[in-house]
């Protein structure tokens, strides 16, 4: 499996105010509420960067980023996956066959 977390497709990102948003599935009609940080690894779930690349960026945006942000992140982003928000491609293997 990728270790690159991608956004569902499906999934809407409403920005409200002050860089709130809500995470909307059109399918279901849930809604998942998400600050300023959680729109920040959002809009970073492409399948290009992995959580330790989106930490890194945290710390480099961010000013005063706790300690503990890998495993923030690493929480958040379980929920997403949990809730159908988010999860991982998986990698295509070929597979050569003998004739």
């Amino acid at each position: 499996m990728n270790d690159k977390p991608v956004a569902n497709p499906l999934i809407v990102l409403r920005v409200e105010f002050d860089d709130w948003a809500i995470l909307f599935d059109p399918d279901t009609g849930d809604g998942f509420s998400i600050n300023p940080t959680g729109v920040f690894i959002w809009k970073r779930l492409d399948g290009n960067h992995s959580i330790q690349d989106i930490v890194e960026e945290l710390k480099k945006e961010c000013n005063e980023v706790p300690e503990e942000v890998e495993k923030d992140c690493n929480e958040f982003l379980e929920e997403l996956v949990k809730r159908g928000l988010a999860g991982y491609e998986v990698e295509k293997v070929s597979v050569k066959r003998k004739v």
